[in-house]
């Protein structure tokens, strides 16, 4: 029902009885003074999926001034009326449709196709203008289904092309979208997009084509995406490189050297290995030559061999030096407790005659300084005052004529515990879990223990109430402790234990049904 514009109004109702069905209609009788068309009281149009819920949201404001009447129409037809004597539901709608009284606005539930089309409503407040407006709704299928269809599984590098199709269920399918991982597919040269975007082919393809690749679908309502599908490329190989373990400029004569050859490939390369150029009886990826001597110095290498592709490369050459060496090297600290704040040597010796030492931290050249001084011919490193940042991974090296030999010395400068601080929340409510966290710096890890009120309450990181009670409030300690520095901090925490200060979800609700009868009975009786 639209009503033309004006100023003022006055309107009767009546009801009609039906002797057959007992049901009844309202007829609305106004005499108009003055009606507004209500531009903009609903949006031009909503969409919605099939199966789904949608609202026709109004652009009033709440009000607890019932309206008059609430009229609503699918095209021409009255699908619900509401007013303070009773409401009137088309029978199609009933348990489909939800009026929301303090807006004008509408639910409809379970929708299909059939519910397309163009709804209306006509609000009618207490003592205002008449408002009115108009929106179509847009009855979509969700995307489903989705899946990708790869042409070929089994490509070469350089040398094979792919093409992948994307298909779905659902009407209205509008974009394409494909992914490479986590990255959207770039179009190049090699790349090109066809069939509005559900067709992807690769001319030439890479080794990093091999995806996963997976598909969005999106319709103006929804979207949904493919499972991963993945291209097997053989390619390769390449950057090939050897390695030998352990790492050293010489080898000692009896002495086991691991040699191994890695080969970025697929599928796994096969691999050779050569020494001075002559080929060695190896075709493993990695070999162990055990009592090395002598004769064995030179060059060796590897060589990777595709059988997919038949392509091979070479790897660059390992020179291995044999020869008798210094032995049981070794470096010892001062004190086995090296403890921030004190000194500490660290001493280097071997057997065999001895040149020269060099000393290094962390892979690189260690240098005297205010702190760090060597004595005896850098047989010594000592140090001054120890600091955290003293800790690493040193390495003294000697070396002779013939060989050299190293040593490796983890230090761990032990301090603190120091910067004790507490993680939890400062404010629960009651019957609520309580956890608190303690952390410091400290090497070693430092021991904790919780009081409160002077007692103990446990010895860990972490104190857990599981239900915490008004009780449980107040002042937390965290006390930490290093049993080799025999320090220890601390740190407090309060918390404050709160009692539930809102009404439940069902007495909020049961509130707002009494008030709604209060107001509603309340315009029936002035009406």
């Amino acid at each position: 029902m639209v009503l033309p514009d004006a100023t003022l109004y006055c309107c009767v109702l009546v009801m009609v009885n039906s002797a057959e069905d007992m049901d009844f209609k309202v007829i609305i009788l106004c005499v108009t003074f003055g009606f507004a068309s209500g531009d903009g009281v609903l949006p031009d149009s909503v969409d919605a999926a099939v199966g789904g819920t949608v609202t026709f949201t109004t652009s009033l404001a709440p009000t607890q001034t019932p309206f008059i009447a609430i009229t609503w129409y699918f095209g021409s037809t009255n699908i619900i009326t509401s007013h303070a004597g009773g409401n009137f539901t088309a029978p199609e709608y009933e348990g489909r449709i939800t009026p929301f009284i303090s807006t004008g606005s509408l639910q409809l539930r379970n929708v299909t196709y059939n519910d397309t089309g163009e709804y209306s409503v006509t609000l009618i407040p207490a003592g205002s203008t008449v408002q009115s407006g108009i929106s179509t709704l847009n009855v979509h299928e969700p995307v489903s289904n989705v899946r990708v269809t790869v042409s070929s599984s089994d490509l070469v590098e350089f040398n094979s092309s792919v093409t992948l199709s994307c298909s779905a269920d659902g009407i209205n399918l509008t974009t394409f979208l494909w992914f490479n991982g986590t990255s959207e597919v770039t179009l190049s040269d090699r790349v090109h997009l066809t069939d509005g975007g559900a067709t992807l082919t690769i001319a030439t393809v890479w080794r990093y084509d091999q995806g996963p690749f997976t598909c969005k679908v999106s319709n103006p309502f929804s979207s949904s995406t493919s499972a991963p599908a993945e291209v097997s490329i053989s390619y390769g190989p390449d950057d090939v490189i050897l390695r030998s373990s352990p790492l050293l400029d010489y080898y000692e004569e009896g002495s086991t050297v691991s040699l191994s050859c890695s080969a970025d490939s697929r599928p796994a390369a096969h691999f050779k290995w050569l020494f001075n150029g002559e080929l060695l009886s190896f075709t493993e990826a990695q070999i162990q030559v055990k009592n090395m001597q002598m004769n064995q110095s030179g060059d060796y290498s590897c060589q990777a061999f595709n059988t997919k592709t038949l392509r091979d490369a070479t790897s660059q050459p390992v020179r291995i030096s044999v020869l008798k060496r210094i032995t049981n090297t070794s470096v010892l600290p001062s004190s086995k407790e090296p403890i921030e704040g004190s000194s500490v040597n660290l001493t280097c010796d071997a057997s065999g005659s001895i040149f020269t030492r060099n000393w290094s931290i962390n892979g690189q050249e260690l240098n005297p300084s205010e702190n760090i001084v060597f004595y005896d011919q850098k047989r010594v490193l000592s140090f001054k005052v120890l600091n955290r940042k003293d800790s690493g991974k040193y390495l003294c090296e000697i070396i002779n004529s013939i060989s050299s030999q190293t040593a490796l010395y983890v230090l761990e400068v032990f301090y603190g515990p120091e910067n004790v601080q507490i993680s939890g929340p400062k404010e629960i409510q009651v019957k609520k879990t309580l956890k608190l966290t303690c952390f410091s710096n400290s090497v070693p890890a430092a021991k904790y223990t919780w009081i409160k009120g002077g007692t103990v309450l446990t010895h860990s990181s972490a104190f857990t109430k599981p239900t915490a009670g008004s009780s449980d409030g107040g002042k937390y300690i965290c006390r930490a402790s290093n049993q080799i520095t025999k320090k220890t901090s601390e740190a407090s925490h309060t918390v404050n234990v709160k009692g539930r200060g809102c009404p439940s979800t069902g007495a909020i609700a049961g509130i707002t049904v009494a008030l709604l009868v209060v107001v509603a009975g309340a315009a029936a009786g002035g009406f």
